[in-house]
């Protein structure tokens, strides 16, 4: 069944919105007092990912990312058309969820963040003075995106039998990145997430990384992917 582009698009909104409300609210949440841990949050991200793929995903496509838009779009699995549709559902998603979670701290009366994604911060040995490690955040989200980018796009182009574990895969490549890179850059990998905690938070200084990276990554994945993938001289793909 195809469904109309309004349809998808508040599929989109809906999907962002849970997805940026979980993750977000895990990392605020854990601020309290540590129970849901960085690798608790790392979880929260893929898995809410996973079921998001499998619950919207004959719907939208479940994107959920305007990264994931733009790279689709490149490599001609969406329509370029269809893109600032997904994008303001995205981004209004992202928005709801963070005013929603900002209503929730306000109402505990502390101060916690809204995942707001920062680079790390650090003492420089050489000067002397705390700084924040941008550029390796720069490249750490081209590098994050790529790999996601990269596998949304295997999924697709694979077997029945592996399309059908896609929200697993991809959920589980979200997972293991923000625990690896998570403490360095937040790993993000999705502008609509950082932009709207930042923005309702009020801590836009380091969000052009978060904007720009991404996307950057997941336009780079495709030409990659068209390479790896595919057929060669005999109109095979590779083995």
């Amino acid at each position: 069944m195809k469904h109309t582009l309004g349809r998808r698009t508040l599929t989109e909104c809906f999907g962002t919105f849970f997805l940026v409300f979980a993750g977000t609210a895990a990392i605020s949440f854990n601020q309290l007092g540590g129970e849901i841990t960085h690798v608790g949050v790392s979880l929260t991200f893929g898995l809410v990912v996973m079921i998001l793929i499998y619950a919207i995903g004959s719907v939208s496509g479940a994107h959920m990312n305007p990264a994931v838009s733009i790279g689709l779009a490149a490599a001609g699995r969406f329509r370029w058309r269809d893109v600032p549709f997904y994008l303001v559902g995205q981004v209004v998603g992202a928005f709801l969820a963070s005013i929603l979670l900002y209503i929730f701290v306000k109402q505990l009366g502390t101060e916690l963040s809204l995942g707001a994604t920062e680079p790390r911060r650090v003492l420089d040995l050489q000067t002397g003075q705390f700084r924040r490690m941008s550029s390796e955040s720069f490249v750490l989200e081209i590098l994050l995106t790529f790999v996601l980018m990269y596998t949304v796009l295997s999924v697709i182009d694979a077997k029945a039998d592996v399309q059908a574990l896609g929200g697993i895969i991809i959920g589980g490549v979200i997972a293991l990145e923000a625990l690896f890179a998570g403490p360095i850059c937040g790993a993000s990998m999705n502008p609509a997430r950082s932009l709207a905690p930042a923005v309702v938070s009020r801590r836009v200084d380091y969000l052009p990384i978060y904007l720009t990276a991404p996307v950057l990554g997941a336009l780079l994945a495709v030409p990659f992917w068209r390479f790896i993938h595919q057929p060669d001289s005999e109109g095979k793909k590779h083995a």
